[in-house]
This record gives structure tokens, C-alpha cells and sequence, in this order.
């Protein structure tokens, strides 16, 4: 009977939880593919020096449209590279996305002043992600 292997390995046993997501990395994972491209979005409009953003001289944070733009490029790109690896359950996914999410709304905090219409609500985006991704989970090993 003890070299009997567990019937319900593969059918939903604790081994196989970790080849599923949960809600919450999920969920995510999806926010991370959608704050990536606005980043991108935004990033390619402040190389444009697109007149909808402001510009202030008188901003601690203060870098040339140009600048911001390479910034919000990069960190776009890093956001839908993380998100991928979450939605495709990979183990640096999480880290990374959390990492990312955190130097995001880092970023968009900075970028307040030039478009606070934007930056705001994927700041909001960027904290969700984080709280997602580093709220409890349940490792590989079936909860030890």
C-alpha cells in the first residue's frame, strides 16, 4: 500500500495546483498586459511631445518629453514581458511583476505633473498589480 502512488496526482491533488493560476495572479497577470501597453501608449505620445502633456518648470522630477517617454517605453515593455510570465505561470513571474508594477507606479508618481489625467489611474492599476502579486500564495510544494 505505501508504494501505491496517490490517485489524485494530476486530477487536482495539491501537485498539480501549481500548474493552474489563481484568481489573483490571474487577475494580474491581465493588469500587467493592460498597464504595459499604456506605458507603451504613453511613452511613444511624450517622444511625439504630444501637446496634451504639460510642462512645468518649476518640478523636482523635471526630465525633457523626450526622457519620460524612453522611461515609460522601457518600463512598458518590462511590464508586458512580466506579465507574461505570470499569465504563463513561470517562477520569476511573480517577482518580476511585482518588481515592475512597483518601478511603474514609481514612475507614474513622478509623472503626475505632466498628465495627471493618466498617470493617476494606472498608478492605480500598478498598486493592485503589486498587491496581487505579493499577497499570500501558495508555493509549488502543496502549501509548505
Amino acid at each position: 500500500m505505501a508504494a501505491m502512488p496517490n490517485a489524485r496526482q494530476g486530477l487536482g491533488g495539491p501537485e498539480s495546483s501549481s500548474k493552474t493560476l489563481s484568481g489573483a495572479s490571474l487577475a494580474a497577470g491581465a493588469l500587467l498586459m493592460l498597464s504595459g501597453p499604456l506605458s507603451i501608449l504613453m511613452g511613444a505620445s511624450a517622444i511625439a511631445k504630444d501637446s496634451v502633456l504639460a510642462t512645468s518648470s518649476r518640478y523636482a522630477y523635471r526630465f525633457d518629453l523626450t526622457a519620460w517617454g524612453v522611461i515609460h517605453l522601457v518600463v512598458g515593455v518590462a511590464l508586458v514581458i512580466a506579465g507574461l510570465g505570470v499569465l504563463m505561470n513561470k517562477s520569476w513571474g511573480r517577482g518580476a511583476g511585482a518588481a515592475v508594477a512597483g518601478i511603474s507606479l514609481i514612475t507614474q508618481f513622478m509623472f503626475v505633473p505632466y498628465y495627471p489625467g493618466w498617470a493617476i489611474p494606472v498608478m492605480v492599476l500598478d498598486l493592485i498589480i503589486v498587491f496581487a502579486l505579493t499577497r499570500f500564495h501558495v508555493g509549488t510544494s502543496g502549501g509548505h
